[in-house]
């Protein structure tokens, strides 16, 4: 399975929760965001990891700090963009397992 086979599932269930898809892939020189969704009155950006087992951590011990940093670049350089800032949050999605079937959604998993 892809990084971007990930992503899909993550935008999927994301959607099911009730989330809106704004934007996938956003690149900008600073880095790039996996999902960027609205959760009602909230833009969320979503960092999407994805790991066959726990070993070495899993897939959160892979959102270093300077991964954190980078994505926070980001956002900001996409809410530049906007007429108005609206209230943001980072949510991480792991996706775990073989059979990648584990989801486990983290919302307000890092920040400012």
């Amino acid at each position: 399975m892809k990084g971007s086979d990930a992503e899909q599932i993550a935008a999927a269930h994301l959607q099911k929760q009730g989330l809106v898809l704004v934007a996938q892939n956003y690149r900008c020189r600073f880095g790039e965001i996996d999902l960027i969704l609205n959760d009602q009155n909230t833009l969320v950006f979503v960092e999407v990891r994805m790991r066959s087992s726990e070993a070495f951590g899993g897939a959160a011990a892979s959102i270093t700090a300077a991964k954190q940093a980078k994505l926070l670049l980001a956002a900001r350089h996409y809410l530049a963009e906007l007429k108005q800032e609206p209230a943001c949050r980072f949510d991480v999605v792991l996706i775990t397992g073989k059979d990648h079937r584990r989801i486990e959604w983290i919302k307000n998993a890092f920040g400012e």
